[in-house]
């Protein structure tokens, strides 16, 4: 039996609004098999039922443990982001499709580091277009800015991490901003995840991220079907591990409106991930 077929509780205290049905934490990472069931808890606590593994960057291209979370979750309201490499075999790429993969992930902010490079975006992107997958972008936004030509040229919807990176205090001013804008313009192939405040905030955890809402409601407003919204836990990154269902909780002060908030939460993941009502 998959470790979410109880049904999760409410999160929040009575200041928040509750959790849609069917709302997807469209970001979180697995490093071993007991993160899965502790992950399920953290599911139960933010009444999340879809979930979006991605395959961390100290696993390479080993999906192994993403596609055991994926089966572990309930493979009816789980997906997952590989790590995946240009010699993979047309088998294994089926493989991975019927195991829940629906897109391929670039963590290239740090690319001296990176176990995949820019040069196997194109070439990938052409492989996975048969199967209807996306490419996730983890870029710096200076990265995002150097290779908009390439962006220009791929098949397949792109997603971009962590609210694209916009560095602060530079923020919504920075060009890469508009590179993203001007895809999603000429494309409805664009996507953003609201996911990972921390990663550039100068505010930090005690003032809420306030620096980066802007950012966040940008994208909200400018991309209104093609958001989606993250937790990112186990948060790895972080020295001082941020709440949970506090970070879920910033999406309604993002957002206040509950109309919006259901699509990013519940209407735009099924539609990237191939989620049935």
């Amino acid at each position: 039996m998959a470790l979410t077929d109880a049904q999760p509780q409410s999160p929040h205290g009575s200041d928040a609004a509750p959790t849609p049905a069917n709302a997807c934490d469209a970001h979180m990472h697995i490093f071993t098999h007991v993160d899965i069931e502790r992950y399920a808890a953290v599911q139960s606590q933010l009444g999340t039922t879809r979930t979006v593994v991605v395959t961390p960057r100290p696993h390479g291209v080993d999906n192994a443990v993403t596609l055991d979370a994926i089966a572990q979750l309930g493979r009816e309201r789980t997906r997952g982001v590989c790590v995946i490499r240009p010699d993979i075999s047309d088998a294994e790429l089926r493989r991975l499709h019927d195991g829940g993969i629906r897109g391929i992930r670039f963590t290239l902010y740090t690319p001296a580091n990176a176990v995949v490079g820019f040069e196997m975006v194109e070439p990938l992107a052409q492989r996975i277009h048969a199967y209807g997958w996306h490419v996730q972008l983890h870029w710096t936004a200076d990265q995002i800015v150097e290779h908009r030509a390439m962006l220009g040229r791929l098949p397949c919807p792109i997603v971009f991490d962590h609210m694209a990176r916009l560095p602060q205090p530079a923020g919504l001013a920075h060009p890469a901003r508009e590179v993203v804008e001007q895809l999603a313009a000429a494309t409805e192939r664009v996507w953003v995840k609201l996911s990972g405040p921390y990663l550039d905030s100068r505010d930090g955890l005690d003032a809420r991220y306030a620096d980066v809402a802007p950012v966040a409601r940008h994208w909200a407003a400018t991309l209104p079907d093609r958001v989606v919204w993250g937790g990112d836990w186990p948060h790895v990154t972080e020295t001082h591990t941020p709440d949970d269902v506090d970070l879920l909780r910033l999406l309604t002060e993002w957002v206040p409106d509950e109309a919006a908030r259901k699509r990013i939460l519940v209407d735009n993941p099924a539609q990237l991930y191939g989620f049935t009502h």
